[in-house]
Parts: structure tokens; C-alpha cells; sequence
């Protein structure tokens, strides 16, 4: 083997001892680097404003995905932007305008799941933005609208009907604003135009019925899709008219009896001239101006495309266009063209679309009454259409329809066989009444003999189905009555609308009647009532029934009693009426009543509300008698609290304007109040308090509610302060009503009588009562009155008890301090008027009975009567009196240190008496 020959390598490696650092190559590249921010707040600041949905798109995004080619990208976004814009409302407002017009470009869109998805965002969107902010908008969505119904597209065509519901629900009156383009619409799509025959040119096209076999509904389905939006579309039309009025039971034009606000006048203010009463002729609220000017309406000057159905024109042109539609649709769904079904049986489906067809010739025939007084339109429809109308409509009525028995509910429909309301939520009998509804309607008194077959037809099926015991709701009993009421304004006489009128009585016994329909039932009997009251003396002719239920409701209102207020207060206007026009058989229920209307504890009267209290008060007037059972009652009511002062005070002018004391300048009605009866009705009002309560009043002793005095032998019951209040109001009243009375000394003695035989010898009274007793005293005391001693003294004692009870109230008791102002002016009138009183008051204060801590309270009275200007000569007159007084006190007080108290009872001695002053200054005591 040959030795290994050595040589020298290029590349030799060189080793590096442990623990040393690698030096630095010579071609070794500087890796070293330095940076510095670059800050763009602006384009920072725009991306964070911007909200994001979950898959982190904003606004912009979702809008910008709605213009691409694929279905899926578009679906997404439409989703997307629900998400967002539920999760932050606030981005609609900013991108109020782009939203719209992309949402509303994707009604045509080809894709059907797309269009759903416009439909679900349109419908979120309509519960977020009002009518006026979309208002600018609503052209370009009114525009879209009308492309998609008019597509050629099925698919298309029937999601836009989706789309049209959602804006009816939301935005009635703008889309109503674009009625002529969008009738139009719904015409082309059930039916398509065609050349008539017998006009080779086209100026005239006539429309007839289209079946599209590629539809996934049948025609008939399809029809009733397009009808129910087109019976909805009407419906906003002319719920959107002002002049329009409400369906079924609806005020003629010319009727005196329509609503009208009614004028509140204060008799107070009157009588003051605060208040000024404004009469208009004719009894209107307004007055009437004559003048041959008229201002031009501003639908006037638009132009008839403008109008819409407004226009009398594009009205009419419509009617002639949709009504042979309608009947066509008729005649396919109409018995005689369903072969399996015999008579007047109908299938469900056939029967809403026969509803739906009445239902919009009634919409029709409801904006043509606008018209009617100026193009004459009621004419031109009984001429154009009465005929078809027969033929068709009133071939096979009444209607009814096929139930469709389901064996898993048989158990549920037992005991409802007299249900309207087929297991299909098919209403046949509203279908018999819309056809009755829109029959009539083209009648009239000068067309009755024409017209007498079908009109007894429909005479005999209205009286059946109210007659027949059905339980009926509000929309039935709506359209029932409109029939009604049309058929008694054709037909006049009492033959005719006395069956009519029972029919409806019939219904309205019924127990359990629907709010609702307990309303409608008396509207109508209100209203049949004024028509029948319009009438000459003459030729009018009380109706029995009519008379009957009049007489049964002021039963029924006081059975009613708090259960249903406003059925209530519809009762009481009623009642109100026809007893302000005297009718007798109500009025003589009324009285029979009264006592349970009037009841202080559980009558009708203090259970309702103010405003129905107000007007129980007025009935009391037309009332033909008041006995005494029935203004004890009234006095209770008055008294307790249950209704307000205004309303007592209103309650007992009423009555004294039905007493003999009125000062009428004719005869009043004979034996309606009797003079005891009135004076006793008075005097319980004015105390304030029935025997019974002053009975229990007696065994109250101590504080808080008694106020006691050692010199009294009467004690004071602290009534709360809105008692007290009420009670003062009514005093007042009833101080005001007798003196009014012609001979006061007669009258004072009355008072007199009865304050001695209730009053005197009780130890406890209201201070309301005692206070009232006073005021009334000042009120009626003139020079012919003789006060006997037991009064006086009673007076006296009252006198005392209130005055001790205002010197010792708190300051802080707010409550009585209210009362002060009242009771202390009552007292000193009462002091100043009868010179004895005040005598046997000073001769009552025998300070030795009393403890030392009332001398105060004695020492300040005297004080503040010698300080009074108007008792000043009475005082003097008893100086003796007040100076024996005042020596008692320093005899108690002897041996004592002088108090100020005292020293400011000598100082108003010496002031005031000790130098009898001939001319007394006009000082009142203020304490």
C-alpha cells in the first residue's frame, strides 16, 4: 500500500479555543436597522366609527355585496345588514337613502330567495323608520313596487304582493298617494286588456280575466291573493279620507244630531261677566256666513292623475273597469258553477273569494258617497250595475257554507250550532250582509215598488239572523245595523220598521253581550229615537219597543253600577237626552230608579267617575218628583265626600231651582219638592254629620281628634282637613240658598228650630258643624229674628270651643291651621252681630274653674277682642265684665312674678277700655 501523499488544502477550518467569541468576518454585512411611526389618524379614525356585523363587514361592505352577480353573495348581505342594523339602529339614519334604494332594487331580483330576504329586512325596517322619513323616498320604493307587480316573472309577480303588505301595515297614507298607478297594477294582474268587437279601433279596451297555467297556485287561489291586497289597498284609501264616514252606522251628512263638542259654561263667571256666552244660528257651534264666495279646494287644482280616487273621474273610471273583473270572478265561484255543490252551498275557498269581491264593490260604493251630492253618482251606479247585480248576486241568497267536518275536533263543536263562524274562519254572514249592505245602498224611496222582491229578501233575512239568538261580534253587528237603519230610511211608515225595531231589541236581551256590540246596539236605538223625536207632534208615532227600551235603561244602569264605566256614561247621554226632550216612560223609570242611582253607598252615582257624577247631577232636574226618601239620599251624597264640592254645590243649585223658592215668574211643576222637605234637605246638608254619626261622635274623648275647654261645656271633633274643606263649600251653598228665600225671619226660625231639637245638648260637634252653624246664623239674622236662650247659649259655647281651639293650635300642625281664616272670621261675625252672645260668652269665662295653665289662652282672647275693631263698642259696653275678668286672673296670678302675657292684658285694658275712645280705629286682632 503506498503512503498517503500530504498536501496543502485551499480551505483549511480554523478552530476556536472554548470560552472564546467568534471574530468578525471582514465581509460580514450590518444588519442593524432603525424605525419610526407613520401615523394616519384620519383613515384610523373612519375605520373605528364604522360598526361591524359578526363576519366583521360594515355598511358599505354589505351595500356594495348587494350589486353582485351571485344569488348567495346577495343573500348573505341581506342577512348581514339585519344583523347590523338590529345590532346598531343609529347606522339607519346615517345611510337612510342608500339602504332604501338597494333593498327596493332586489324586488325584481331573479332569485327567489333573494326577494325573501328583502321582504324580512324590508319588514324590519318598517318598524324603524317613521312615515316621514322615508316620505322622500317612497317614490323610488312606490317605483320598484310597481315593477315587480308588473313583471313577467310569476315568482316575481307574487312576492311583490308580500312586499305591498308590508308597506300597507306600515305606510298606508304614502303608498295610497300613488293610487292610480297602483290600481292599474292590480288590474294587470288578474286580468289582461282586449280589443272589443265591436269597436275596431282602439279607443275602447276592454279587460277580461287571465289564466296562467305556469303559476304554482290555481287562478282562482291566485285571484283571491290579488283581491285581498286590493280590498286592503281600498280600506287605507278611505280610511285615509276625512270625509268618509264610519262604516255600518255611519251619520248622514245633514243630520242634526251628528256630533259636535258642546260648549262648557260656569254660570258663576256668567253671572260675574267673566265669562261671555257666544250664540250661533241654527243652534250650531259655528256661525253662519253668507256669502256667495266659495274657496277652492287645493284637490282642485291638481291634475286628475294627481287625485286619485279623490277625482270624481278616475273614480268612476275604475268602478267600469274592476266591477265586470269582480263579477267575473263571481260567476267562477258562485254555486251554479260548482258541480259537486247544489243550492247555495259554498266551498271555503269559492266563498272568500265572493267575500272579498263584496268587500271591495262596498269600499267602492263607501268613496262614491263623497261624491255623490256633485256628479250623482248613487243614479249612474243603480243604472250601470242594479241589473248584474240582481242577476248575479241576488240569484242564490242567502249564502252559507260547506263545513268541513275534522273527526280529531267533532268533540269541539258540540253546543255551537248556531256559531256564524264556519270551522273554516269563513264568515258567511258577513258575506249576506255585505251583499245586503251593497244592495240597498241602490235603493231608495222612489225605487221602493221596483225594488220590493229583493228588498223583502233582504228585509226577512235581516230580521231572521237578528232574531235567531246567535252570538255575534262587533264587525257582524256593525254591518247588521247599517242594513237596518237603510232599510227603515227607504221604508218609513210604522208597518214596515216596528218588526225592524224589535228584531234589534230581540238581539240587544241577549245576555252577555260583547262591549263592543252592547255600543253598537245603543247608538242605534239613539239614533232611531232622534229621528223618531224629529218628527211633528202631528204626524209622529210613538214605537213600542223603542218606548220599552228607553224605559229599561235607567234600570240597567243602576245594575251596571262601577263594572263598566264608559258603557255607563253611554247610558247616562242617552238618558240625559231623552229626558231633556221629557219623555214620559222614561222618566217615570227614572223616578222608579232614582233611589238606587242616588244611593250614598253603593248607588251609581258616587261609584263613577266625575264626568259621569256630573251628568247623574243634571238628570236630578228633569226628575218628576223628589221626595223626602230621595233627598235624604242626595244630602248623604252630598256630605260624604264621594263626589266633589263643585259637584255638591252644582247638586244643590239644581234643587233649589226646582223648589218654590226659585223665583220663577211661571208656575213651576206641582208637588215636584215640598217646602219641609226642601228645609230639611238644607239643614242635614248643613250640618254636615247624620244623627247616627253625632250619636257615635259622643263617646270620643281625648287628643288627637277632640279639642277640650274647662269653660265649654261643648267639645270640639277635629274633622280631617279635606273634610272639613268639602263641608265648608257646601256651607256656603247652602247659606246662599236660603238666603234667597223671601222671608228670612220665617226662615231663620226653621233653623232655629232645628239647631235646638239636633244640636243642642250634644257634647261633642265637628268643628265643620259648628263653624257651618255660625256661618249660616250671620247669614240669615236680621232685625225681625228672636234668637231664644238656649240658642244663645249654644252659640256662646261654640263660639268659645273654636276660638280656645285656634289659640292653642301648633304652629307646626299645618292641617288645622288651614281652618283658621274660616272658623275665626265666623266667630267674630257671629260675636259682632248679636251683642248677647258675646255677653253670655264673658259671662261663661269663670277663671276660678279653670287650671293655670288656660289663663294664657283667656288672657290672649280678651286681648285680641278689645283689639278687634268691629267688637270694640260691644266691648266697652261690657267693661265691668272684662275688668272682673282680668281682677280673677291677678287674683289667681298673686304673689307671682308678672308675666308678660299679663302685663299685655292690663296694657290693652287701659288702651282700649279704661279710656273709652268715642271713635274706635278700624284694628283688627291678628293672632
Amino acid at each position: 500500500m503506498t503512503k498517503k501523499r500530504k498536501h496543502q488544502e485551499d480551505f483549511q477550518k480554523v478552530k476556536f479555543k472554548v470560552g472564546k467569541k467568534k471574530p468578525k468576518l471582514e465581509n460580514a454585512t450590518d444588519t442593524t436597522f432603525k424605525t419610526k411611526t407613520i401615523q394616519i389618524p384620519e383613515q384610523l379614525k373612519e375605520d373605528g366609527v364604522l360598526p361591524t356585523q359578526n363576519r366583521k363587514l360594515n355598511i358599505k361592505d354589505l351595500l356594495s355585496q348587494m350589486h353582485h352577480y351571485s344569488p348567495g353573495v346577495k343573500h348573505n348581505a341581506l342577512l348581514g345588514l339585519k344583523d347590523l342594523l338590529s345590532q346598531y339602529p343609529f347606522v339607519i339614519d346615517a345611510n337612510l337613502s342608500s339602504i332604501i334604494s338597494e333593498v327596493a332594487a332586489v324586488f325584481t331580483d331573479k332569485d327567489s330567495g333573494v326577494r325573501r330576504a328583502a321582504v324580512h329586512l324590508l319588514q324590519f325596517l318598517a318598524s324603524k323608520i317613521r312615515a316621514e322619513q322615508i316620505a322622500p323616498f317612497f317614490p323610488l320604493v312606490s317605483a320598484h313596487l310597481s315593477s315587480a307587480m308588473t313583471h313577467i316573472s310569476e315568482g316575481i309577480q307574487e312576492d311583490s304582493l308580500k312586499v305591498l303588505d308590508v308597506l300597507l301595515e306600515a305606510y298606508p297614507a304614502l303608498l295610497t298617494d300613488r293610487s292610480v298607478i297602483l290600481l292599474k297594477n292590480f288590474v294587470e294582474l288578474i286580468s289582461h286588456q282586449q280589443l272589443s268587437k265591436k269597436l275596431k279601433s282602439r279607443d275602447k279596451l276592454s279587460w277580461m280575466l287571465s289564466v296562467n297555467p305556469n303559476r304554482r297556485v290555481t287562478s282562482q287561489q291566485w285571484r283571491l291573493n290579488v283581491l285581498t291586497r286590493l280590498k286592503k289597498f281600498l280600506q287605507a284609501v278611505v280610511d285615509g279620507s276625512s270625509e268618509t264616514e264610519d262604516e255600518g252606522l255611519q251619520e248622514q251628512k245633514d243630520s242634526p244630531h251628528s256630533v259636535r263638542n258642546p260648549v262648557c259654561i260656569s254660570w258663576k263667571l256668567h253671572a260675574n261677566n267673566q265669562q261671555h256666552i257666544q250664540l250661533f244660528e241654527n243652534g250650531g257651534l259655528r256661525p253662519k256666513i253668507n256669502s256667495s264666495f266659495r274657496l277652492r279646494s287645493l284637490t282642485s287644482v291638481m291634475d286628475s292623475a294627481e287625485k286619485g280616487l279623490s277625482s270624481a273621474e278616475n273614480l268612476k273610471g275604475f268602478i267600469e273597469i274592476i266591477i265586470p273583473l269582480l263579477i267575473e270572478c263571481w260567476i267562477e265561484a258562485s254555486p251554479a258553477q260548482s258541480a259537486p255543490i247544489l243550492g247555495n252551498l259554498l266551498e271555503s275557498e269559492s266563498q272568500q273569494l265572493m267575500q272579498q269581491v263584496l268587500s271591495i264593490i262596498h269600499l267602492l260604493w263607501k268613496l262614491t258617497k263623497r261624491h255623490d251630492e256633485t256628479c250623482k253618482m248613487e243614479p249612474w251606479l243603480r243604472m250601470n250595475y242594479l241589473v248584474d247585480f240582481k242577476h248575479h248576486f241576488m240569484r242564490h241568497f242567502p249564502y252559507s257554507v260547506q263545513e268541513t267536518v275534522k273527526h280529531k275536533k267533532k268533540d269541539s263543536f258540540k253546543g255551537h250550532k248556531n256559531c256564524m263562524t264556519s270551522s273554516n274562519n269563513v264568515d258567511h254572514l258577513l258575506l249576506n250582509l255585505t251583499l245586503c249592505d251593497i244592495m240597498v245602498s241602490l235603493a231608495s224611496t222612489s225605487t221602493l215598488q221596483t225594488d220590493s222582491s229583493w228588498l223583502d229578501m233582504i228585509r226577512k233575512f235581516v230580521t231572521d239572523t237578528l232574531q235567531d239568538g246567535s252570538k255575534l261580534n262587533s264587525k257582524q253587528v256593525n254591518r247588521l245595523l247599517g242594513v237596518t237603519w237603510r232599510l227603515m230610511q227607504i221604508q218609513q211608515n210604522k208597518v214596515a220598521t216596528e218588526p225592524l225595531i224589535k228584531a234589534v231589541y230581540t238581539l240587544y236581551q241577549q245576555r252577555n253581550l260583547l262591549f263592543p256590540v252592547r255600543t253598537l246596539l245603543l247608538k242605534f236605538f239613539s239614533r232611531v229615537y232622534q229621528k223618531e223625536d224629529l218628527r211633528s207632534q202631528r204626524i209622529r208615532s210613538r214605537s213600542k219597543v223603542l218606548s220599552r227600551w228607553l224605559a229599561g235603561l235607567p234600570q240597567q244602569l243602576a245594575l251596571l253600577g262601577l263594572r263598566n264605566p264608559e258603557l255607563s256614561n253611554q247610558l247616562i247621554d242617552i238618558i240625559h237626552s231623552a229626558a231633556s226632550r221629557s219623555n214620559k216612560e222614561l222618566l217615570q223609570s227614572l223616578q222608579a230608579t232614582a233611589a238606587r242611582i242616588y244611593d250614598p253607598l253603593e248607588g251609581t252615582l258616587v261609584l263613577l267617575p266625575a264626568e259621569a257624577q256630573r251628568r247623574l247631577v243634571q238628570l236630578v232636574y228633569f226628575l218628576p218628583c223628589l221626595p223626602a226618601s230621595l233627598l235624604a239620599c242626595l244630602s248623604r251624597c252630598c256630605i260624604m265626600g264621594r263626589m266633589s264640592s263643585d259637584l255638591a254645590t252644582t247638586l244643590i243649585g239644581i234643587l233649589h231651582m226646582r223648589s218654590s223658592f226659585a223665583g220663577w215668574k211661571c208656575q213651576v211643576q206641582e208637588n215636584s219638592i215640598n217646602d219641609v222637605d226642601y228645609f230639611s234637605f238644607l239643614f242635614s246638608t248643613l250640618i254636615g254629620f247624620s244623627r247616627e254619626e253625632l250619636t257615635s261622635l259622643q263617646g270620643i274623648r281625648g287628643k288627637p281628634h277632640i279639642s277640650q275647654t274647662q269653660l265649654s261645656p261643648i267639645r270640639l271633633y277635629l274633622t280631617d282637613l279635606d273634610q272639613f274643606l268639602h263641608h265648608w263649600a257646601v256651607t256656603e251653598m247652602v247659606c246662599h240658598s236660603l238666603s234667597t228665600i223671601p222671608s228670612q225671619s220665617q226662615c231663620f226660625d226653621i233653623l232655629q228650630t232645628g239647631i235646638c231639637k239636633y244640636l243642642v245638648g250634644l257634647v261633642v260637634i265637628p268643628d265643620s258643624t259648628a263653624g257651618s252653624v255660625l256661618c249660616a246664623i250671620n247669614k240669615l239674622l236680621d232685625q225681625a229674628c228672636i234668637i231664644s236662650e238656649n240658642l244663645h247659649k249654644f252659640l256662646a259655647s261654640c263660639c268659645y270651643s273654636l276660638l280656645y281651639f285656634l289659640l292653642t293650635l301648633d304652629k307646626e300642625d299645618a292641617e288645622h291651621l288651614q281652618k283658621r281664616d274660616m272658623l275665626w272670621g265666623s266667630c267674630i261675625s257671629a260675636l259682632a252681630l248679636l251683642p248677647r252672645l258675646l255677653r253670655l260668652m264673658l259671662q261663661s269665662l269663670q277663671v276660678s274653674r279653670i287650671c293655670r295653665e288656660e289663663l294664657p289662652v283667656v288672657a290672649q282672647l280678651l286681648r285680641l277682642l278689645m283689639q278687634h275693631g268691629q267688637l270694640r263698642s260691644h266691648m266697652i259696653t261690657n267693661e265691668f265684665l272684662v275688668q272682673q275678668i282680668i281682677k280673677d286672673i291677678m287674683t289667681l296670678k298673686s304673689g307671682e312674678v308678672q308675666e308678660q302675657w299679663l302685663t299685655d292684658l292690663h296694657y290693652c285694658f287701659n288702651i282700649y277700655l279704661a279710656s273709652h275712645p268715642q271713635t274706635p280705629g278700624p284694628i283688627n286682632a291678628v293672632y
